[in-house]
């Protein structure tokens, strides 16, 4: 592990004040990649001083191209398959593990393994070994997996880097190891993450992917390769920086707290791509940006999603004070991709990428969506990049806000690799990356066909992310009857969310999730009776029953054209998915 901090510090050795346009940041030269931490120009004759885009770029205009000033959320459709990844449905078969046995000894360990897995997991809902693992080995993740969540929640954001840097330092800093595209916003990170992450993964690159919360299980946080790491791995990695948190944890003065679990999960994710090695490292904020563990690493492309109001119970009520905690991911260096912003939101954005120097690339200036139609399974999209246009674009994912995402990861993808006019992205490799992106729990179908409802999960948990699914579902679908089942978590704005969604939903079955965060149903009823009136209003506490009376009610209306959406929160989308008999991905 000592070999970690052996490549590059930060790619940022750049003079600080130097600006950009971010139209050509740089030829798309490999050996000038590899070299990332030296002059990004690349021949590509950067220009001084950075430009602004004025009211065209932070109300979210493009050219000729129309497009509404939309607040992408969290909601980014998945479209095309209701199992993306092609992995067969293993809701019929028993666990690994559970099959033919042949011997005693293994029949006594495998009884007491059944037990471990029962007591840590249990719930409607409880977790299946994955193919790919051993009971034994599944049964040690789960372990790791609940030491972690005794630990500080991720909810919880105190304004300090000092533990997670103190932890990187003692693992020989791997998050310096390469080069970082970081992500933050209000919704629209994990869909564009991985659009990034499939656009780099066909040009070449070796990726690593860190996205937060996970739908399902925690190995989805942490992906190498385009695909989640193994539970074993999972523990491998645990196993390697525990006793570095310990160390850390020992040294916490009296009534400090010790690292959190998603500190721990950071570090993890940097020791991992470090390991493998990558050469190339998506990674999402997991709340915020100046102080979120993340920001250790220091962005060779930082992308800076809609702003909205969220967190507000540790970001603020107000959303220019938000915008100034999340561009604190743009540093030094930094080529900053910029998505379609209020303008008081976009004047903040530029003001700190004039402050540390880094290049701006906007969308509606340098880069966006050009146009856009409706496809079966998803849209075909014109998109121009930084590098130049790219037509015939088939995104397997519904509605507009994933639509800007596209354009938000083509750019930051053209960024980290020094894409050009003179050097654009190979065409083939755009249009192939973007047909195999996947979006788990993103307007994602999971039931469907003759006589029985279509069935829809979203992980929205917004206003903003709300907004965004209920113009999805009005644009792209036709319902004749849909019924909402909605969970929220506390502290989130549950009156927000269900007046989004209101104008799209015939009636709402409100519901609850595992989560001990968890609204409490009659509360959540209370709130949607208000948004709805009573007739329109169900509660039901279990959300496997709370699916099974939305399908009832849909049917109503006949059985054809029917639908259920399944929404309210990450957890409650994950649950969904597992009820549904799908695996995470």
């Amino acid at each position: 592990m000592s070999d970690r901090g052996s490549g590059p510090r930060d790619g940022h050795d750049g003079d600080p004040s130097e600006g950009g346009t971010g139209d050509e940041v740089g030829a798309y030269d490999r050996s000038a990649y590899d070299d990332f931490g030296g002059d990004r120009d690349g021949g590509g004759g950067r220009q001084d001083g950075i430009t602004y885009g004025g009211d065209r770029w932070a109300e979210g205009g493009f050219g000729d191209a129309e497009r509404a000033d939309d607040e992408p959320g969290d909601t980014d459709g998945d479209g095309d398959d209701a199992d993306p990844d092609g992995a067969p449905d293993r809701s019929d078969e028993r666990p690994e593990g559970e099959g033919e046995i042949h011997s005693p000894e293994d029949t006594a360990q495998d009884a007491v393994l059944a037990h471990v897995l029962n007591e840590i997991r249990g719930g409607e809902t409880p977790d299946v070994v994955p193919a790919q693992s051993t009971v034994a080995g599944f049964a040690e993740f789960l372990a790791v997996d609940a030491a972690l969540d005794r630990r500080w929640p991720e909810s919880v954001m105190e304004p300090s880097l000092d533990r997670i840097q103190a932890l990187c330092d003692a693992l020989g800093d791997p998050q310096r190891a390469y080069p970082v595209v970081h992500l933050t916003g209000t919704n629209g990170k994990t869909s564009t993450a991985r659009m990034v992450d499939a656009l780099l993964t066909e040009i070449g690159l070796r990726t690593g992917r860190y996205t937060s919360p996970h739908l399902q299980r925690a190995t989805e946080r942490i992906n190498l390769d385009n695909r989640p790491i193994t539970a074993e791995r999972f523990v491998e990695v645990y196993r390697e920086v525990e006793p570095f948190v310990e160390l850390i944890d020992a040294k916490a003065a009296e009534g400090e707290p010790a690292m959190s679990k998603f500190e721990v999960l950071t570090a993890m994710g940097f020791a991992a791509f470090a390991d493998a090695p990558v050469e190339a490292a998506v990674v999402e904020v997991g709340l915020g940006g100046r102080w979120d563990a993340t920001n250790i690493a220091d962005a060779h492309v930082a992308v800076i999603l809609p702003i909205g109001l969220d967190h507000a119970e540790y970001l603020g009520d107000d959303v220019l004070d938000i915008a100034k905690e999340k561009a604190g991911i743009i540093k030094p260096g930094s080529i900053a991709v910029l998505a379609a912003q209020d303008k008081a939101v976009a004047e903040i954005l530029i003001e700190r990428c004039a402050e540390v120097g880094a290049e701006v690339a906007r969308e509606g200036a340098e880069f966006g969506v050009r146009e856009r139609e409706l496809a079966v399974g998803g849209q075909r999209l014109e998109l121009q990049g930084l590098s130049g246009r790219f037509d015939e674009v088939f995104l397997p994912l519904h509605g507009e806000h994933q639509a800007s995402n596209a354009a938000v990861a083509l750019a930051a993808a053209e960024a980290m690799v020094g894409a050009s006019t003179a050097h654009p992205l190979d065409p083939d490799a755009v249009r192939a990356a973007f047909a195999s992106v996947a979006a788990p729990g993103r307007l994602e179908p999971v039931q469907g066909g003759q006589g029985v409802p279509t069935v829809l999960i979203d992980a929205a948990h917004n206003p903003a992310g709300a907004k965004a699914l209920a113009r999805a579902l009005q644009s792209e679908f036709r319902f004749t009857r849909l019924v909402g089942v909605i969970g929220v978590l506390q502290g989130k704005d549950a009156r927000g969310i269900l007046t989004e969604l209101e104008p799209v939903l015939h009636e709402v079955v409100v519901t609850t999730n595992g989560s001990p965060r968890a609204m409490n149903p009659d509360d959540l009823g209370a709130l949607a009776t208000e948004v709805f009136s009573a007739d329109r209003v169900s509660v039901e506490p279990l959300l496997r029953a709370a699916i099974e009376e939305a399908g009832e009610l849909a049917e109503e209306a006949g059985d054809s054209g029917v639908g259920v959406i399944v929404t309210g929160s990450v957890v409650t989308a994950g649950e969904a998915r597992a009820l549904f008999g799908k695996e995470p991905a």
